[in-house]
């Protein structure tokens, strides 16, 4: 399961986002070539640039929660007994899937109001509620992944040391 998973976050989120990131590069490129060599720059460049980033950052986060690669402060780590660790481990899934839960509810609110107002970038007049639906789905997905973490405490701990190991 973890492996068949694994794959179809890269497959999914990681293709999305990597998309995501390469259309950005190439917007950023010719819309500098075009201010600088043509004196225009491309038509609502930064409200494409500002949906594209949202992209990015929120496909990345089931990922990087799948692979435990969050910021990570752990200065106090060799003061917990071994024993509490599973514990500890199981309230930071729990915790966390709580907030990506509660952030994926306010965010689909925000889609809902979003399209029951018709609201629009100021620009290029694209829809910013299935932006914000997207947002809310890959809100879901992460917290889904530390819901999953917090059953198979046994399937995290060893992203963890995979995720060490490969840094090492």
């Amino acid at each position: 399961m973890p492996k068949h998973l694994d794959k179809l976050l890269n497959r999914t989120t990681g293709l999305t986002a990597a998309t995501a990131l390469f259309s950005l590069m190439w917007l950023t490129l010719i819309d500098v070539v075009g201010r600088k060599f043509f004196n225009n720059s491309v038509p609502g460049g930064l409200e494409l640039t500002e949906i594209l980033m949202v992209i990015v950052i929120f496909s990345a986060l089931p990922l990087v929660s799948w692979r435990n690669e969050h910021v990570v402060f752990d200065s106090l780590d060799a003061f917990i007994p071994h024993w509490l660790k599973s514990t500890q481990m199981r309230l930071v899934h729990l915790i966390s899937g709580a907030v990506f839960g509660f952030l994926a509810r306010l965010m689909a609110m925000r889609a809902e109001r979003f399209a029951e107002y018709g609201d629009t970038t100021v620009h290029l007049q694209l829809s910013i509620a299935p932006v914000a639906w997207i947002m809310t789905a890959l809100l879901v997905v992460t917290a889904l992944v530390h819901f999953l973490f917090m059953f198979k405490p046994n399937m995290s701990a060893n992203h963890e040391n995979s995720a060490s190991g490969a840094q090492s």
